[in-house]
């Protein structure tokens, strides 16, 4: 199987199936004599960890961060990094009628008509537990940009706008906190009949240095666009006014360069970055849904996915800056 390795100097190789022995990722490219912590490490990893929230799916994995290589008196020492977390928690038997049932808006189906055989337990590399590789990577990538921040917020859950405000504290990630109780209960409620609900995630990324990208097609907003969209139910990411840019006339986006979200031309500026992001509800829905142990929304434990990914695009476009241009 290939297209698990993202990136061009900052690689990044996830593996692992969600009902197998551990799921794992290893990173080529890191630079030497980094500060390594692995306590930020899994503050991290616990953000998006199935069975923090009793909003989110009941099955619990502590997701505990065994480091393998790459790592030596707490610094990086340039060469691979390999991180692996145990699958401890699995159901596999609910999974057992999976094996002649495809279910739809999965890779159920697709993979068993491209490579002929699939994991069925889970999902197997198209189950969404893929992502806690993702966050692994996203912390490294956190250490070559340490100056970035990401500001991930949830902005509507199914038909409930959930505010705006990037400093919110919301336990949800809900761009108002005084909402959390609404949006509990309305989730809660879904879970207890099999049901599921999609909606919006914005981001502010700030620190971004200028220069990163190119006018064609290694674009900032391309090479974004293509590690968010290769999350798990992601329906869309625009970026700037988004939406607004679609009947905006030209006298009006021209006033201000903010409205381009930080990229011009493909090229970062040096202001916030700012994306939307659409998410799909999750496809199991009914008695398969509570059987298997599915997130009602995946909207609260992918906003971590969703940094780190981004993250990871920086990275490799900083990295490729230092390339080409070193004295």
């Amino acid at each position: 199987m290939s297209g698990s390795t993202f990136g061009k100097l900052f690689k990044v190789t996830t593996f692992g199936e969600s009902h197998g022995e551990a799921m794992g990722v290893v990173i080529d490219g890191m630079p030497s004599n980094l500060e390594f912590e692995l306590s930020k490490l899994q503050a991290q990893l616990d953000k998006r960890r199935p069975g923090r929230l009793k909003e989110s799916t009941s099955r619990v994995e502590l997701d505990e961060a065994l480091v393998l290589s790459g790592i030596f008196e707490n610094k990086t020492l340039g060469t691979p990094i390999c991180v692996i977390v145990k699958n401890n928690n699995q159901r596999s038997q609910d999974y057992e009628v999976l094996k002649t049932k495809a279910r739809p808006g999965h890779a159920d189906q697709t993979t068993i008509d491209k490579y002929g055989i699939r994991d069925y337990r889970g999902g197997g590399r198209a189950s969404g537990r893929e992502t806690v590789s993702r966050v692994i990577a996203g912390y490294f990538a956190s250490l070559i940009m340490p100056a970035v921040t990401t500001t991930g917020i949830i902005t509507q859950v199914g038909p409930h706008l959930t505010g705006s405000k990037y400093t919110s504290d919301s336990k949800l990630s809900l761009g108002d906190k005084s909402l959390d109780d609404k949006i509990s209960t309305y989730l809660l409620d879904l879970k207890s009949i099999g049901e599921s609900c999609g909606g919006e995630i914005k981001v502010k990324v700030s620190g971004v240095p200028k220069g990163l990208g190119d006018p064609c097609f290694d674009k900032l907003k391309a090479t974004l666009s293509h590690g968010l969209m290769s999350i798990g139910s992601c329906m869309g990411v625009s970026f700037g006014y988004g939406d607004g840019f679609k009947s905006a006339l030209g006298s009006e986006i021209s006033k201000e360069r903010c409205v381009f979200g930080g990229i011009e031309g493909g090229i970062s500026n040096g202001e916030d970055i700012y994306l939307s992001l659409i998410f799909k509800a999750p496809s199991t829905v009914g008695d398969n849904a509570k059987e298997g142990r599915h997130d009602p929304c995946i909207l609260p434990r992918v906003v971590p996915v969703i940094e780190s990914m981004i993250k990871i695009v920086l990275a490799d476009h900083y990295l490729i800056n230092k390339a080409l241009f070193i004295k």
